[in-house]
């Protein structure tokens, strides 16, 4: 059976970048985590945990155990290089530079291996102008009551290129199930869930993200 390969030491700016800035993860994340507290605690007054628990709910996305994630093998070279052209990335763009980077699924999937809190927990996948993520992430200590997890497959499609702090989707499903592409607008603590994603994109100086031709795009704010 396939393992996961050990990972080279890490360089500055990747494990960042693997936690806050793989952005369509997080939005797969903030969704299920709201969620999951909406249906814990019942709270309505925040529509991202109201409307999150329903969704969550509907697409039968919470259980007891997780769910198998298929396994990506990584090799040292190929996490090197990533690593290399998102490190450039991220110098250009924190310098004000015009810079692009292009990851495909392997791509994402090497950055994924080389950070514990998600290896083997998600795989990521892209067919054309679809994000493809499989999920089985333990969320249960969230609320310090382990043995839950978010288990999903979600699908995300972009119109076109987008900026960070207002995008517009074509569609998103989990397990099947359409999600409102709206949900950004969801607020959780006096705040749109599309603050908290406009707030990752402003810590990597992120200005567009685009899904085409097998690709994440990420493009750098100028100005």
């Amino acid at each position: 059976m396939n393992t996961w390969v050990e990972a080279p030491p890490r360089r500055k700016g990747l494990g960042c970048f693997a936690r806050g800035c793989l952005i369509l993860l997080t939005f797969a994340i903030v969704l299920a985590i709201a969620g999951f507290a909406g249906l814990y605690w019942g709270l309505h007054r925040n529509s991202a945990l109201f409307y999150g628990s329903y969704w969550l709910a509907k697409t039968r996305s919470l259980a007891e155990a997780p769910t198998p994630v298929p396994e990506f093998n990584a090799s040292d070279q190929q996490i090197q290089l990533v690593q290399e052209r998102w490190e450039d990335f991220e110098q250009k763009a924190r310098a004000g530079q015009a810079a692009e980077i292009e990851l495909s699924g392997d791509d994402i999937n090497a950055l994924i291996a080389t950070t514990e809190n998600v290896r083997g927990k998600v795989f990521a996948s892209i067919d054309g102008n679809q994000l493809r993520l499989q999920v089985s992430l333990p969320i249960g200590g969230f609320l310090g009551r382990p043995g839950y997890y978010a288990n999903g497959d979600v699908i995300i499609e972009l119109k076109g290129a987008q900026l960070l702090d207002n995008p517009q989707f074509s569609s998103i499903t989990i397990n099947g199930e359409k999600v409102p592409t709206d949900f950004l607008r969801w607020k959780y603590r006096s705040r749109h869930l599309s603050e908290y994603l406009a707030d990752r994109g402003n810590a990597y100086d992120i200005g567009t993200i685009e899904i085409r031709d097998g690709k994440v795009i990420l493009r750098s704010r100028i100005g």
